[in-house]
């Protein structure tokens, strides 16, 4: 279940470069509110506000109620936020309004859990993860905020595929196909080094 996050935001009266940098100048990060077969809003958000938003996990999973004040409240999904490309502090964020009843697709981290019960990386296996994030397609209240690889009992030669991986119900793959690799339990690389140093010396 997604969680749903409430922030404050202002109206801003004009769109484009000059408007926003003059937000950026007043101390606010400018962004948008965009989708659902209605007109952009221009809007301005506390850059506290917003950077810690962005430091807490799945920024881009988690539901936004985005409250304009008069203007009333809108639900929405982040969907980029573009950075300064020195200072490393966001610029300006756009978000895309959503429904309760409409399909978005999203792309939810995948994290690898129990690698110490997993046998191929007790005996040195390299865990390589093919895909870090996996899009999916579900109705917004449905989007998990990552999705969850057990690696127990894992042994090296090991894969997991998209096909196998455990989502939630209502949750579906979104582009990869149900066979494509996720997670492989690699030979460790210090054997197979070795072994071409004992085939030379034999040589």
């Amino acid at each position: 279940m997604s969680e749903i996050t409430a922030i404050a935001a202002e109206l801003r009266d004009r769109a484009g470069k000059g408007a926003a940098r003059a937000t950026r100048q007043s101390g606010k990060v400018p962004g948008v509110i965009y989708g659902a077969k209605q007109a952009p809003i221009c809007i301005a958000l506390d850059p506290r506000v917003l950077w810690a938003e962005l430091n807490k996990p799945g920024f881009t999973t988690r539901l936004f109620d985005i409250d304009l004040g008069a203007q009333g409240k809108q639900r929405c999904l982040a969907r980029d936020v573009q950075f300064h490309p020195v200072k490393d502090v966001p610029l300006h964020v756009d978000f895309m309004r959503v429904a309760a009843d409409a399909v978005v697709h999203v792309k939810v981290p995948v994290h690898a859990v129990n690698a110490d019960k997993a046998p191929g990386i007790k005996r040195g296996g390299v865990l390589n993860i093919e895909h870090h994030e996996i899009e999916v397609a579900c109705s917004p209240d449905l989007i998990p905020h990552e999705v969850v690889v057990d690696l127990t009992g894992m042994d090296i030669g090991h894969s997991v595929h998209v096909g196998q991986l455990a989502l939630p119900a209502g949750v579906k793959p979104y582009h990869l196909a149900a066979d494509a690799t996720v997670i492989t339990i690699a030979p460790p690389t210090v054997a197979k080094v070795a072994g071409e140093g004992e085939a030379a010396a034999a040589g």
